[in-house]
């Protein structure tokens, strides 16, 4: 798979996975404070999958803190599920 269609595939599902999560949530309006842990869950199987690797879920967990923070200093204005795909296609593509 070459680096444009593993960064699609990225992006969707990150996306789905926000909608999923938003959709969890509705009653906090998609407020979550364990948001990491979430995702963690949620995605593990298909990120690993996606990317050929065995990250564990505390892992993931790890690196959506970082990656969040990272997009919060460096590319505030960027739609996180564009920059958590590029995140981990840059790492693990």
């Amino acid at each position: 798979m070459d680096d444009a269609s593993i960064l699609d595939e990225l992006t969707v599902l990150f996306s789905q996975a926000g909608k999923a999560h938003q959709e969890a949530f509705v009653d906090a309006a998609g407020a979550d404070p364990e948001w990491p842990l979430w995702y963690a869950e949620h995605l593990s199987d298909r990120l690993n999958e996606a990317l050929d690797t065995s990250m564990t879920k505390s892992q993931l967990c790890y690196l959506m803190v970082s990656a969040d923070c990272e997009r919060r200093t460096v590319a505030p204005g960027v739609d996180w599920h564009t920059y958590f795909a590029r995140f981990f296609a840059d790492r693990y593509a």
